[in-house]
């Protein structure tokens, strides 16, 4: 359904304690009554909650509070969600209506929560298997793709090429899949296709922090829609797919989105940090990875200097080739990174100057902690939390972010 994966918000523990100290100080300056000094306190610290929770981000954990019991973590819910590559090796975002209750006005990649009736039965909460790659992650990685942009990701059951459909069959299938009339298989089945599920290629897992009581874990995955040009591919990079039609993505009737659209991942990216656009943590730092094998830049975040020139499907091909050699490699392999984000303490105690958190992305949840699952060591992420949403993200090494020896991830 429309409801999950990477859209639904990251919430990380915030926490603000020398803030909440001057604020109780400037207080007891100006009353002197302890039940007008409480009061002030519990004012100025919901003023301070508000400030922070905005777009899905939590300042401090619950059970943190005085006076209230400490909840166990909520249990995480499987979804799927796809970097999906153009034929020009750009990639599809969608923006959140503003009403959303999770990632409102923010643009996501296509994905939402699995689906028994569509896609089949995941293990257990309790079971190592719930955030492994599986079948029923890709279908319902496919059919989350199809039900918001209606670009169908499945192959002909004859020839094997991707199938098309008639612009009135697409938006009936979607209504119909959407409103769980048919199930998925049988409507492809129907129009004589396949899910395309040996296309997807892993690409990291996300596990919301226990500070969230809705939390989800999230198979990413990458999808490359075939590259067409006036020029064939020579030798064995030739295929059946020349003449495929990639339909234009589209929304999904404004229920979940208002815009969906094709930009090189540095476009995104540029976009995000000039404040045009809301990013959160983990699309940014995605966008950020399949920028480095795209996009030709001269440094790694200069995502103002892509190139406008056309490029040759060559090495449109040479450039895919790239990151898919990228997602095998690091330890574990990027295939099968477990990302759980969580705020790390300022370096030496004291805040960062422009009022950003460090993000650690080495954790792979407490569900995982104890197994062979790990997350990103050598990289953090930097984000400022605002009432917009998340502001100034960067992708930076741990060194940069947390000191050579002053503090471990």
């Amino acid at each position: 359904m429309f409801s999950a994966g990477l859209r639904h918000p990251i919430q990380l523990v915030v926490k603000n304690s020398k803030r909440t100290v001057s604020l109780a100080l400037r207080s007891r300056s100006l009353k002197t009554s302890s039940s007008l000094l409480e009061d002030q306190s519990s004012q100025e610290s919901e003023t301070l909650r508000n400030q922070t929770t905005s777009k899905g981000f939590s300042p401090m954990a619950p059970g943190a509070q005085k006076g209230k019991e400490k909840k166990s973590p909520g249990v995480p819910r499987p979804s799927s969600s796809v970097l999906l590559i153009s034929p020009q090796n750009q990639v599809l975002l969608l923006q959140r209506v503003k009403q959303s209750s999770s990632f409102p006005s923010a643009h996501v990649f296509p994905g939402g929560n699995v689906s028994t009736f569509h896609d089949g039965e995941t293990p257990g909460p309790n079971e190592p298997g719930r955030h492994v790659d599986s079948d029923v992650y890709r279908m319902a990685a496919v059919r989350e793709t199809f039900e918001e942009s209606g670009i169908l990701l499945a192959r002909n059951n004859g020839f094997g090429r991707l199938i098309e459909v008639s612009e009135k069959e697409r938006e009936e299938g979607r209504k119909l899949v959407h409103g769980n009339k048919v199930p998925f298989t049988k409507w492809l089945a129907q129009k004589g296709g396949r899910a395309d599920i040996e296309g997807l290629v892993p690409f990291t897992r996300w596990v919301t922090p226990t500070n969230v009581p809705k939390r989800f874990t999230t198979q990413m995955y990458l999808y490359f829609l075939p590259t067409l040009s006036s020029t064939p591919l020579s030798g064995d990079q030739a295929n059946n797919e020349e003449e495929v039609r990639i339909p234009v993505p589209t929304t999904d009737g404004g229920k979940e989105h208002t815009t969906a659209r094709f930009l090189p991942a540095s476009a995104w990216l540029r976009l995000a940090q000039e404040g045009r656009i809301i990013l959160f943590p983990p699309q940014f730092f995605l966008l950020h990875h399949v920028a480095q094998h795209f996009d030709n830049l001269p440094s790694p975040t200069a995502y103002s200097s892509i190139s406008r020139d056309p490029i040759s499907r060559e090495e449109l091909e040479a450039r895919r080739k790239s990151l898919l050699a990228f997602v095998k490699t690091g330890s574990p392999p990027w295939t099968d990174k477990c990302i759980s984000p969580s705020v790390q303490p300022p370096r030496n105690g004291k805040a960062r100057a422009d009022g950003r958190n460090i993000l650690g992305l080495h954790r792979p949840g407490p569900e995982l902690e104890g197994s062979d699952r790990a997350g990103c060591t050598e990289q953090c992420v930097l984000v400022k939390f605002s009432k917009e949403g998340p502001r100034q993200v960067a992708v930076i090494s741990r060194e940069e972010a947390m000191g050579s020896n002053e503090a471990k991830l």
